[in-house]
């Protein structure tokens, strides 16, 4: 059996190894929230895939048939596959920043790496995304459009999209806990960065537009990359990937998850005290 020793300055030197010591703690948590998403709501697992359904919808009305906009792969499946990670980043932002706040009783009681709380909410999240991609495979059977070989870069793509929903997840789970108006920005925050990431817009023609110099500039979103990866993967060659900037936007989701890790880090000790 082992024994976990709290003493002063031990909790940093070890932190590390306390969140091994704690995984159980962050699969309950993780459980938990699931949980409480899915049973006390009427329609439960519906919610995962109207959301994002609607979205979609709307989007391809109005850019696809009024405004006119297209793509090389249809333009619903090409909305679908950029508002599924975008969904996903967008979710687990507003939970993780939460989490903290909505954990109040725990973070008072007991010690445990505080972490946990809102690496354990993005698990919500992430099940959303799997239950929403049944909208993407609906729409791929409907236009008869079939995945390739690259489809198998699907989890690694995943992976960077969890990175960049943490990082900046981290630093807003702080500033909330110390400035709860943070709670009324994040959602205009989700609002108007779904167009900033260009979920509704095929990135190649607005590379083509912008040119290299100002769409490296865009490109300084990270979620830009991301979409465009699960694009990439997801459409095969009716898409393309720009990549000096999809390699930007993998560096800048590591910086971003360092810092949002050592700002999160920084400040945790004093969660107990202002929550």
């Amino acid at each position: 059996m082992q024994t976990l020793v709290i003493e002063a300055g031990r909790a940093e030197k070890n932190y590390w190894r306390d969140l091994f010591n704690y995984r159980e703690l962050f699969f309950i948590l993780a459980w938990r929230d699931v949980t409480v998403r899915y049973k006390q709501t009427t329609a439960g697992a519906a919610w995962a895939i109207i959301q994002p359904m609607m979205s979609i919808l709307i989007m391809t009305l109005i850019f696809g048939k009024l405004a006119g906009l297209h793509s090389a792969a249809p333009y619903a499946i090409m909305v679908s596959a950029g508002m599924l990670p975008w969904t996903f980043f967008s979710n687990s932002l507003s939970l993780s920043s939460q989490s903290v706040v909505n954990n109040a009783n725990l973070i008072s009681k007991i010690y445990f790496p505080r972490l946990i709380v809102p690496t354990s909410s993005v698990v919500v999240s992430f099940v959303d995304f799997l239950v929403a991609c049944t909208i993407l495979a609906v729409l791929m059977v409907w236009y008869h459009f079939w995945p390739t070989w690259r489809l198998v870069a699907l989890p690694a793509l995943m992976a960077l999209a969890i990175a960049a929903a943490l990082g900046p997840g981290f630093i807003l789970t702080a500033l909330t806990v110390r400035y709860r108006d943070f709670r009324i920005i994040i959602p205009f925050i989700v609002q108007f960065g779904i167009y900033a990431c260009g979920v509704p817009f095929d990135n190649n023609l607005v590379h083509k537009h912008l040119g290299d110099g100002w769409y490296f500039v865009y490109s300084l979103n990270p979620m830009v990359g991301v979409i465009d990866g699960f694009r990439w993967a997801i459409l095969g060659g009716a898409a393309g990937i720009y990549w000096p900037t999809f390699g930007l936007s993998i560096v800048l989701t590591l910086i971003l998850l360092y810092i949002g890790i050592r700002y999160f880090r920084k400040t945790e000790r004093l969660f107990a005290d202002v929550i």
